[in-house]
């Protein structure tokens, strides 16, 4: 069995890693950082953490909201949800992630792409 793509990325400390970059890359970016104007930043860091850990197979189940829920009334257009998918791929690309596993993350990440926009 080969290891999940948490364990490849190396594991909590990793992904924990690439969220706090991830966060400082969205939360400088006026194109979106205004979605995050009311949010506890740490309490969705937690979150992120969360949902990543499960995402990439470190975890048998996530009890957080879907992706579509959580993202409902927060009218995200495609620019937006490009900015922030950039932010992961340059996170991922800083932290010196082998190539194979950031286009896994990004694969990952693109499957998300309609319920964040509500779409369908």
């Amino acid at each position: 069995m080969s290891d999940s793509l948490f364990t490849q990325i190396g594991g909590k400390d990793a992904v924990g890693a690439a969220v706090e970059l991830f966060y400082e890359k969205v939360l400088a970016d006026p194109t979106v950082n205004f979605f995050f104007s009311a949010t506890d930043i740490q309490k969705q860091k937690g979150k992120q953490k969360a949902f990543l850990t499960y995402a990439f197979g470190g975890a048998p189940n996530y009890s957080g909201k879907s992706m579509r829920q959580s993202h409902a009334s927060m009218n995200i257009n495609e620019a937006q949800f490009a900015a922030v998918a950039g932010h992961l791929q340059s996170t991922l690309e800083q932290l010196e992630v082998p190539q194979d596993l950031v286009e896994q993350v990004m694969s990952i990440a693109a499957s998300t792409h309609d319920d964040i926009l509500g779409l369908n």
